[in-house]
């Protein structure tokens, strides 16, 4: 499959401008488009009915987003050094600030797994040196029970993460080595047998950030130039540059085949051919 069968359009549509830099776009049934900007310390709500409003302020400097197996926002808030949860009544939960008595760096982007699992990663992006408690940065798993696993401590600055269609493989870019990992999926929901997969080491700016999988097993990867689209083994199919540098993606409306981009300082959206991977519970 090529980068042409995938991408309906050569053009993003801008649906949004004018924010200070845009992160972590989650879609939620029946609510419409989350999406986080971080210096402007807010989530925002985009609906085509609507268009922009704001959904929480302030946000913890929130970045990756997602939500639980009870529909419920699940915040990487960057700013507060946790992960957090909103209830339906809006209350406000935090659900993971520490590791071995420290705190965490700055959580950064999140993922659900089908079982109620859930995995972060922890780059320093939003503390100073001085700052850091953690000796690493670090790919995390928290179960159910809030209990926090540290799966991996070998990232310099893990990034974006997401599941293969049957979550036996879990990937998570490092944005410093500017490439992409992979870990087969163990039972009790620990990785193993870590692979280099790609590297998108290139001579313009920008690394791996945000990721996200679509039904066929194609991960759609923000990092240099674009939106670099790789096969499951890590080949290139091809990128798609917006008009700003993206940093971050969701699938979106009934049918999954809008992706919606974060980049810079705007929201845009392309069409798609192949649905995108569902949120574990929605």
């Amino acid at each position: 499959m090529k980068l042409k069968t995938l991408v309906e359009s050569s053009e993003a549509e801008c649906l949004a401008t004018g924010f200070q830099f845009t992160e972590g776009p989650v879609w939620m049934p029946e609510v419409g488009l989350l999406f986080s900007d971080i210096p402007g310390n807010r989530i925002n709500k985009w609906t085509e009915s609507e268009g922009i409003s704001v959904w929480r302020e302030p946000s913890g400097n929130s970045n990756g987003l997602t939500y639980d197996l009870e529909g419920r926002l699940l915040a990487c808030e960057h700013g507060n050094r946790l992960v957090s949860r909103t209830e339906k009544d809006g209350t406000v939960i935090p659900l993971a600030e520490t590791y071995d008595g420290h705190l965490l760096n700055s959580p950064n982007d999140i993922v659900g797994r089908s079982d109620g699992t859930v995995y972060f990663t922890d780059p320093p992006y939003g503390i100073k040196p001085e700052e850091k408690e953690q000796p690493h940065n670090g790919v995390y798993l928290m179960r159910r029970d809030g209990s926090l696993e540290l799966l991996a401590d070998d990232f310099e600055r893990p990034n974006g993460l997401a599941f293969s269609p049957d979550e036996s493989t879990l990937y998570v870019d490092d944005s410093f080595h500017r490439h992409v990992r992979a870990f087969d999926v163990e039972s009790d929901g620990t990785i193993s047998n870590s692979r280099i997969i790609t590297d998108m080491d290139h001579p313009q700016p920008g690394s791996p950030d945000g990721m996200k999988v679509d039904e066929a097993g194609n991960l759609y990867v923000t990092g240099p130039t674009g939106i670099w689209i790789l096969e499951s083994d890590g080949t290139v199919l091809g990128v798609f540059s917006p008009p700003e540098m993206p940093a971050n993606l969701a699938w979106g409306d009934d049918d999954r085949r809008s992706l919606y981009i974060t980049a810079r300082t705007s929201l845009y959206r392309i069409r798609v051919s192949v649905p995108g991977m569902q949120i574990a519970g929605g």
